[in-house]
């Protein structure tokens, strides 16, 4: 799949293809296809059990699919690990953001990943400390995440700050994609405004972000495509920009929506 964007040729960074899942005897994937391309932000969106989760498991690695293909930076590849996936360059924000809330923003951007001293001082496990608080600063300085102190830690921080300091995590080391599940869940006003500007800002690196979320006002403001499940099945794809809310929500519940003559017609 190759579409021309500024008069080139621009293939996706990520392709699925029939993807079918299985737990039991339920089938909660069901031929789903979805592609992503650089620089834009998809939502995925649907009801509760539309298999959203699932296929963004199946996505990063968490799980494997009983069947169908995925086409990641050009190749065919088939994650069997969350490590492969991130290996690979994905990402994810998770909802409950896998933070270490103990430790300052420095510690958990760089927690399992630390940079330790050139020379004999690494060989004998000493951190750079000071590289890892530099390069700190510059992806939040990046992504205009403004934290009061670098030191403080993440538990005394507000929502939106722990969650700034999660997506820069990703975004620091994700080469590729990522993916975000609910991340202005529980948050007020003005923390769900910065992090809806967090995904922008991400964009407009040029990496994609797949944006999960029940909350359609949101969706409508920072997407740029929104890819709708029901029952395990992509059953719609929506431009923001011409569609409405209500085109969102007919489509997750197939409902029928009525014409000037007062008869319906099934949507997705």
């Amino acid at each position: 799949m190759v579409k021309a964007v500024a008069g080139r040729a621009m293939e996706p960074v990520l392709q699925v293809e029939n993807i079918n899942k299985h737990f039991g005897a339920v089938h909660a994937l069901r031929n789903a296809s979805l592609a992503v391309w650089p620089g834009e932000v998809v939502a995925l969106i649907g009801d509760n059990g539309a298999g959203k989760s699932t296929l963004v498991n199946v996505l990063t690695g968490v799980l494997r699919p009983d069947s169908g293909t995925m086409i990641f930076a050009g190749e065919r590849v088939s994650f069997s690990s969350p490590q492969e996936a991130r290996a690979a360059g994905i990402e994810t924000v998770y909802q409950d953001l896998a933070i270490a809330p103990h430790l300052d923003a420095v510690a958990n951007i760089f927690l399992g990943r630390e940079l330790t001293m050139p020379g004999l001082a690494g060989h004998l496990g000493f951190l750079d400390n000071g590289k890892m608080r530099r390069e700190t600063e510059e992806q939040l300085t990046r992504l205009r995440v403004r934290i009061p102190k670098l030191g403080r830690r993440l538990v005394t921080l507000s929502g939106g700050q722990r969650q700034g300091v999660a997506v820069a995590r990703a975004v620091m080391w994700a080469s590729k994609i990522v993916f975000m599940d609910e991340p202005t869940a529980a948050l007020g006003v003005a923390q769900t405004e910065m992090v809806l500007d967090l995904i922008r800002e991400v964009r407009n690196t040029g990496i994609p972000v797949v944006f999960i979320s029940h909350n359609m006002p949101n969706v409508f403001e920072v997407a740029d495509r929104i890819v709708v499940l029901r029952l395990g099945e992509v059953v719609a794809e929506l431009d923001p920009r011409t569609a409405s809310i209500d085109d969102a929500v007919l489509a997750m519940t197939g409902a029928r929506r009525r014409d000037a003559r007062g008869e319906g017609a099934v949507v997705g």
